[in-house]
């Protein structure tokens, strides 16, 4: 009797650990899912947040996709353009502007388009010349004066890009009326998921301000990265895009602006008039036959 008694209470005390320690791995599971629930969330969360940011840039205004692979390594003598300082400084010589190795093309223009290059261009034009670009397209034609002066490396890039054909037979791909913007200058896909000539240039200069934004301008398209123009450009075809100047809005003033319409105004009215504001697709094909640069 005895030793019925003893073994009942070891298979008792055996049960109840055996109780205990289910009981606590059951915990333990309970603890392990909360924990991956939590992580799981926050992951999500964070992924709606950086989502909803990368949204906004991209409906802000015009954007620019650099692609796998290509470079965001700022350039020696630029600077963040977040900070409102000053970038490359021309001409009093104190900044020497940051031009690349490829060699000029030449004045006349080339015999076929370029349109992949391994770096930047050497420089090719006087600061102190003026330089206009005429953009033939296929609904009209716009002159523009470039700001050799005040944007060198800008225009240097621009004019080098022109003569090389760079520009020929491309699409004026986005078009969103509300905003004023028409964007082009993507010869691969004809979007702003262009790879871009292989290269990047700095920011050049201050930031622009609402006052630089009007009906006419010509600037350059980038990322919200600091000097990540490379290729793509847009006009402002009326006063609604001034608010790309408003230090308030994401990457306020950070499209650099180097050029004014001087004729064809009113072909970027009827141009702007052909897109729309959900995507930018416009209602019918718009081109830019050419664009030629002239120096005097």
């Amino acid at each position: 009797m005895g030793t019925d008694k003893r073994e009942r209470k070891k298979a008792n005390r055996a049960a109840r650990l055996a109780a205990e320690a289910a009981a606590e791995a059951r915990k333990k599971r309970i603890r392990t899912i909360r924990n991956v629930v939590i992580f799981v969330a926050f992951i999500l969360v964070l992924l709606f947040v950086l989502g909803c940011s990368s949204d906004e840039q991209a409906d802000g205004g015009p954007g620019e996709t650099v692609a796998p692979g290509s470079s965001t390594t700022q350039p020696t003598g630029s600077t963040d353009p977040t900070t409102g300082d000053d970038g490359p400084q021309v001409p009093d010589g104190s900044t020497p502007p940051d031009y690349g190795t490829t060699p000029c093309p030449p004045a006349e223009g080339t015999d076929e388009p370029v349109i992949d290059f391994t770096d930047s261009f050497q420089q090719c034009i006087d600061p102190a010349k003026t330089y206009t670009a005429t953009f033939e397209t296929t609904h009209g034609t716009v002159v523009v004066e470039l700001d050799a002066a005040g944007l060198p490396i800008t225009t240097n890039n621009f004019v080098a890009l022109a003569r090389s054909g760079y520009y020929d037979g491309t699409d004026l791909f986005r078009v969103v009326t509300s905003m004023g913007i028409i964007q082009g200058g993507s010869p691969h896909t004809q979007s702003n998921t262009d790879p871009g000539p292989g290269y990047t240039i700095p920011d050049e200069g201050p930031l622009a301000t609402t006052d630089d934004y009007g009906a006419g301008t010509l600037a350059m398209a980038r990322t919200p990265a600091p000097d990540s123009a490379s290729a793509q450009f847009f006009f402002l075809g009326s006063e609604d895009g001034r608010y790309l100047g408003d230090p308030n809005q994401p990457g306020g003033g950070t499209y650099r602006v180097f050029g004014k319409t001087v004729e064809g105004l009113d072909v970027l009215e009827r141009i702007l008039a052909l897109g729309n504001d959900s995507d930018g697709a416009t209602s019918e094909q718009i081109t830019v036959e050419s664009v030629t640069i002239t120096e005097s």
